[in-house]
């Protein structure tokens, strides 16, 4: 472990990332090097767990079931578009733009849908497939996990 060079200061600035956004899980890549940073999940994830585990926790953790269960559930819905990252979703290119798409709106393979912004770079996330947008997931300025549904398209 004496050839491992740590950058507390980049460790630390990670940190602070995911406790201002929520998120629970970064990572930087530069060159031969790669920090990941992660933290216990948030109570969202933890009833989820509670309410498959036993039948005794599925009543406390009820209320707060659905709530996770229905991103699960889009996730692996046909025309899910799944955050290929963690970072805060843009429905707009800035500010006084209209978003890139609208629910109900006809797109197609390759338009963009939103922004994701990760490590102070937009990432572009486009149409899998031409289709209708059923419904966005998302609003602008929302922290997105990776794996996370942002938008149906059927």
């Amino acid at each position: 472990m004496s050839g491992l060079l740590v950058d507390a200061d980049a460790i630390r600035a990670l940190a602070e990332i995911l406790t201002d956004t929520g998120l629970t899980e970064i990572e930087v890549s530069e060159k031969d090097s790669r920090i990941r940073v992660a933290r216990a999940p948030a109570t969202v994830q933890a009833t989820a767990p509670a309410a498959v585990a036993a039948p005794a926790p599925a009543p406390v953790a009820a209320p707060a079931a659905p709530v996770p269960a229905a991103p699960a559930d889009l996730s692996r819905h046909p025309g899910a578009v799944n955050s290929p990252m963690v970072g805060v979703a843009y429905l707009t290119p800035d500010p006084s733009s209209p978003p890139f798409v609208s629910e109900g709106q006809i797109v197609s393979a390759g338009q963009t849908l939103l922004l994701i912004e990760a490590m102070k770079t937009f990432n572009q996330i486009k149409a899998p497939k031409a289709g209708t947008v059923k419904t966005l997931l998302v609003t602008s300025g929302d922290p997105v996990e990776f794996g996370q549904p942002l938008a149906i398209i059927e």
